[in-house]
C-alpha cells in the first residue's frame, strides 16, 4: 500500500555566518552552482523522488524566495491539488514568528491535517546535495519506526561541528550530542527527518506546552524520545555528497568543487535533474582572445579576459586583459578590461570597472567579524559598483547596494564597509 507524504522544507534561515551574502536575503535563496539557489537542490530531490505535496516554512528576508519559489511550475510543482505551498509564520491566536524548527512545524499542523498523510518527512532547505528520499522512507517503513534521521559519516576531527547520533548495532538511535567537544561518534546528522505523523503530531503539542523548551528538533524533541523511551528512531545511513554551506569559504569551496574535471557532485546526471527559475539568457560567448581553464560558465556570459578555477553565473561580462582565479561571480556582474581578482565571491548585478585589483597583496586579519570574514577570501555584495583604478584587499567585506562614493579609496585588507 502506497503511503502519502507530505514534505516540509525549513527555509526560514537567516544564514548569519554567511555575512553580506545574507544581509538581504535568506540563505536558501543565495546563488549557488552557476544558475541555482540553495532551495532548488532540496525541492528538485522531492520531485525526483516522487513528493508532490510540499510545504516551505519562511521567516527570514522572505521576499526573494517566494519570488523565486511563486507557484513551483520549474519544479512540476504548480498543480491543482497539493503543490508547493509557502507558510510564513501564523500571526495570532497566540503564536508569532517561529520560536524553533519544531515550533515552525506545530504552528503548520493544520496545513499538514489536510492531507491525512501517513508519513512527513521534514527537510532543510540550506543545503546542497542529491538525495532519493524514498530509499529513507522504505528504511523507516522497514523498520516500523516512529522516526528515522539521516545522517552521514564525518571524520572525527570535523564532528564537533555537527548534531552527533549515537546508535547500537541496529542503528537503532540511543543518544545525541549537540556538537560536542569530545564526540563520541563520528555519525552527524543531516537535518533530514521521517515521522509517522500521528506520532511527531503528539510530541510537537507536547513540546509545545513545555515553557523550558526551546522548540527545536536537535535540542528537544528528539533527545527527549529517545531519554523518555516513547518511540523507535533509527539512523539512515547517507553515503552521497551533502554540504552544509553555511559560511562564506564553505560556499566558495562548494562551487569551486564543480570547476574540477571530475567534480564531486555531479550536477549533469539526465536520472537526477535540478531544476530552477531562471530567466532566457543568449548562448555564452568566448572571445578568441579569452583563455578559460576548468571554469563553469553559464548562458549570456560574454569573455574576453582570462579564467581559472571560477563559476561564472549567467549574464556575466569579463572584459579584456581581465585575470579572474578561484572565485565565483553572480548572475549580471560587469567586470571590466585589466582587473585582476583571486578568491573572491561577487554577487548579482555588482559593476566592477576597469584596473581594479580584488584579493592581492598581504593577508590581514578582518577587524570586525574574523569568524566570518577569512581565509583571505574577499566577499563583495549585489548591486556594488567598485570605482575604476582602486584595489580590496584580502578578508575584506562589501555590503550589499554599498555606494561607489564610499569605495573611491579601495578597501584595505581586513576591512568590512557597510
Amino acid at each position: 500500500m502506497r503511503k502519502k507524504i507530505v514534505a516540509l522544507i525549513l527555509a526560514g534561515g537567516q544564514g548569519t555566518r554567511l555575512g553580506i551574502l545574507t544581509e538581504d536575503n535568506a540563505k536558501p535563496s543565495v546563488p549557488f552552482g552557476g544558475k541555482y539557489r540553495i532551495i532548488d537542490f532540496t525541492l528538485s530531490n522531492c520531485v525526483n523522488s516522487g513528493i508532490y505535496d510540499v510545504g516551505v516554512l519562511t521567516q527570514y528576508r522572505p521576499h526573494m524566495l517566494s519570488k523565486h519559489i511563486e507557484i513551483g511550475r520549474p519544479w512540476d510543482l504548480d498543480r491543482k491539488e497539493g503543490g508547493v505551498v509557502i507558510l510564513p509564520p501564523f500571526q495570532g491566536n497566540d503564536q508569532s514568528w517561529y520560536k524553533g524548527t519544531a515550533n515552525a512545524v506545530y504552528q503548520n499542523i493544520e496545513y499538514v491535517d489536510k492531507y491525512d498523510p501517513d508519513l512527513v518527512i521534514i527537510l532543510s532547505g540550506d543545503h546542497i546535495y542529491g538525495m532519493d528520499y524514498r530509499e529513507m522512507i522504505d528504511f523507516h517503513l522497514s523498520k516500523k519506526a516512529d522516526g528515522t534521521l539521516a545522517c552521514l559519516r564525518v571524520p572525527i576531527s570535523e564532528a564537533s561541528r555537527f548534531g552527533i547520533i549515537l546508535t547500537d548495532f541496529e542503528n537503532n538511535i540511543t543518544g545525541f550530542q549537540e556538537k560536542p567537544k569530545e564526540p563520541k561518534s563520528d555519525l552527524a546528522s543531516l537535518g533530514i527527518y521521517v515521522f509517522n505523523w500521528k506520532f511527531l503530531k503528539k510530541r510537537l503539542v507536547l513540546d509545545e506546552n513545555n515553557k523550558n523548551s526551546d522548540h527545536d528538533f536537535g535540542k528537544n524533541i528528539l533527545p527527549e524520545i529517545v531519554e523518555k523511551k516513547e518511540g523507535k528512531l533509527y539512523a539512515f545511513l547517507f553515503d552521497g555528497y551533502w554540504r552544509d554551506v553555511g559560511t562564506i569559504k564553505s560556499l566558495w569551496e562548494s562551487n569551486l568543487e564543480l570547476t574540477r574535471p571530475m567534480p564531486p557532485f555531479n550536477l549533469y546526471d539526465p536520472n537526477w535533474k535540478f531544476y530552477t527559475k531562471t530567466e532566457e539568457y543568449p548562448p555564452a560567448f568566448v572571445g578568441k582572445e579569452a583563455n578559460v581553464k576548468n571554469s563553469l560558465i553559464n548562458e549570456g556570459s560574454q569573455i574576453y579576459g582570462n579564467l581559472q578555477n571560477s563559476v561564472i553565473f549567467q549574464g556575466v561580462y569579463v572584459g579584456k586583459n581581465t585575470h579572474i582565479r578561484n572565485s565565483v561571480i553572480m548572475t549580471d556582474t560587469y567586470i571590466g578590461n585589466n582587473c585582476k581578482i583571486e578568491n573572491t565571491v561577487i554577487g548579482e548585478n555588482t559593476v566592477v570597472n576597469n584596473n581594479v585589483s580584488i584579493g592581492l597583496g598581504e593577508s590581514v586579519e578582518n577587524e570586525f567579524r574574523p569568524d566570518i570574514y577569512n581565509s583571505d577570501l574577499v566577499s563583495i555584495g549585489s548591486n556594488v559598483e567598485i570605482p575604476e583604478n582602486v584595489s580590496i584587499g584580502k578578508n575584506s567585506a562589501i555590503n550589499s547596494n554599498t555606494k561607489k562614493e564610499k569605495l573611491l579609496e579601495g578597501v584595505k585588507a581586513g576591512k568590512v564597509i557597510y
